[in-house]
């Protein structure tokens, strides 16, 4: 079993950024492989950021040069730096663990943390 715990939401204004965390516990190791999705109510969650075990990132088209995924395996712990923020990023953010050979779908994956709001408003 993998525990996930998001922290770093928030309320925040257009431009700002931001930086969510995610702690893993449990039966993690550097090769797990750890993504970042988002959800807007009555939408399917949305690819924002995976990385491999290895290092390999991949982003999502939305985010693409706003958004970065970082990993510090001393802390069992996946970063997502948020710069440039959008309205249209307004979402619950959720981390997940380990997922199997499509990073960017969601199904792919067998753990999930709770999901941390951002909210980007004037």
């Amino acid at each position: 079993q993998v525990q996930l715990v998001e922290s770093g939401g928030g309320l925040m204004k257009p431009g700002s950024s931001l930086r969510l965390s995610c702690a893993a516990s449990g039966r993690t190791g550097i090769g797990i492989g750890m993504g970042w999705f988002r959800r807007v109510p009555g939408k399917e969650r949305e690819f924002v950021a995976a990385i491999s075990g290895t290092g390999l990132i991949y982003y999502g088209d939305s985010v693409k040069g706003r958004f970065t995924i970082s990993r510090d395996n001393a802390k069992n712990t996946v970063y997502l730096q948020m710069n440039s923020l959008k309205p249209e990023d307004t979402a619950v953010y959720y981390c997940a663990a380990s997922p199997g050979s499509g990073v960017r779908s969601p199904l792919s994956y067998g753990y999930w943390g709770q999901g941390t709001q951002v909210t980007v408003s004037s």
